[in-house]
C-alpha cells in the first residue's frame, strides 16, 4: 500500500475542512443565512431640551409725543369770583340812558376755574336783591367754557333799550323808563352777584336786554 500518496489525499482533504471553516466564520450572523449587506452605524442623538420663556414685567411702552392728561380746572363756586362795577362801553345804543354796560367776574381764588354760559340779569329793587326785577335775556354768541387763572376776568356785554330825551326820559314803546342802583347778574353754577355802574345808574326800558356769552375778550 502507498501511504504517501494515502498522507496527500488525508492532508488535501484536512485543508478543504480548514477553508471551509474559515469561510463560515467570516460570513455575517455566524453564517445563518445569506449575507444582506452591512448595517448602517447608529449615531446616538441628543434629546431636546425645551425651553420655557419667562414672563417678562416690562411697563408698556407709551407713543412718542403722547402727552400725559391733565387735570380740568374745576367750575368756578361763588366765593371764587368777584364782579366788577358795570362800565359804560364807547359801543352802545344812542340815548340819555344807559344803553350798554360792560361787567367783569375776577377769579380771586389762588387756582385756575372755568365759567361757561350766559349770566342772568335782573334790575335790584331799592338797590335790594331780594326785590329784583327779572329782565327778558336775549343771548348774544355761543357759550364756551373760559378757564380763568387766578386773577383773570370773564366778561360779559348789557345791553339795554335805550332812554330818550332828557330829564327823566322816555321810551319810544310809550313805557315808563325805568333805573336801578345795582342789577344782580347770576352766573351759570357760581351764584348771584350785585353790582353797580362806575357812573350812574342802569337807566332803561321794558327790562329786556341783550347778553352776551361770557369771554376771556373784553367788548367793547
Amino acid at each position: 500500500m502507498d501511504y504517501s500518496n494515502l498522507r496527500r489525499a488525508m492532508t488535501v482533504a484536512a485543508t478543504a475542512v480548514v477553508a471551509g471553516v474559515l469561510v463560515v466564520g467570516c460570513e455575517p450572523g455566524g453564517g445563518k443565512g445569506p449575507d444582506t449587506g452591512a448595517a448602517s452605524p447608529v449615531i446616538p442623538t441628543a434629546k431636546a431640551t425645551p425651553h420655557t420663556t419667562e414672563p417678562t414685567t416690562e411697563a408698556p411702552t407709551v407713543p412718542a409725543g403722547t402727552a400725559k392728561p391733565k387735570h380740568a380746572a374745576p367750575k368756578c363756586g361763588i366765593s371764587d369770583l368777584k364782579v366788577t362795577p358795570g362800565h359804560q362801553p364807547a359801543k352802545h345804543p344812542e340815548g340819555t340812558g344807559t344803553g350798554a354796560a360792560v361787567v367783569g367776574f375776577a377769579n380771586t381764588s389762588a387756582h385756575p376755574c372755568t365759567v361757561k354760559g350766559f349770566v342772568t340779569v335782573g334790575g335790584a329793587g331799592n338797590g335790594s336783591p331780594d326785590h329784583n326785577v327779572p329782565f327778558t335775556a336775549t343771548h348774544i354768541g355761543t357759550a364756551s367754557t373760559v378757564t380763568l387763572a387766578p386773577g383773570a376776568h370773564a366778561w360779559t356785554k348789557l345791553t339795554f333799550v335805550q332812554v330818550q330825551g332828557e330829564g327823566d326820559g322816555y321810551c319810544v314803546s310809550g313805557s315808563t323808563p325805568r333805573s336801578y342802583p345795582t342789577v344782580v347778574l347770576g352766573v351759570p353754577g357760581a351764584g348771584h352777584h350785585q353790582t353797580a355802574m362806575d357812573d350812574g345808574v342802569f337807566a332803561e326800558c321794558e327790562d329786556t336786554v341783550k347778553v352776551t356769552a361770557l369771554s376771556a375778550t373784553k367788548p367793547s
